[in-house]
């Protein structure tokens, strides 16, 4: 069984979590806890513009493959549902 928490100890393990923290000024924020997260999207918008400029390549090989009839065919139709099987969407 789960015994009681202590809640006066909370601030001592906010401490000590913060702290091990990497990039962390070892200090637990003042005032109430905050339980936010805090998250650079920075990061996420370079890898999406990254993607977006690999994928317009993608698109126009997909075009040019459907308006040639390329994909319109049982093997291709199987390939695709095998991947989407095995990757997801």
């Amino acid at each position: 069984m789960i015994e009681k928490i202590d809640s006066s100890n909370i601030q001592d393990l906010i401490d000590k979590t913060v702290s091990k923290q990497p990039g962390s000024t070892g200090t637990a924020p003042a005032g109430d806890a905050d339980v936010s997260l805090q998250v650079d999207y920075a990061s996420y918008i370079d890898m999406a513009v990254k993607i977006a400029r690999l994928d317009s390549d993608a698109v126009d090989r997909a075009t040019s493959l459907l308006l040639t009839g390329q994909l319109d065919n049982p093997e291709a139709i199987r390939a695709a549902a095998a991947k989407i099987a095995d990757f997801g969407f």
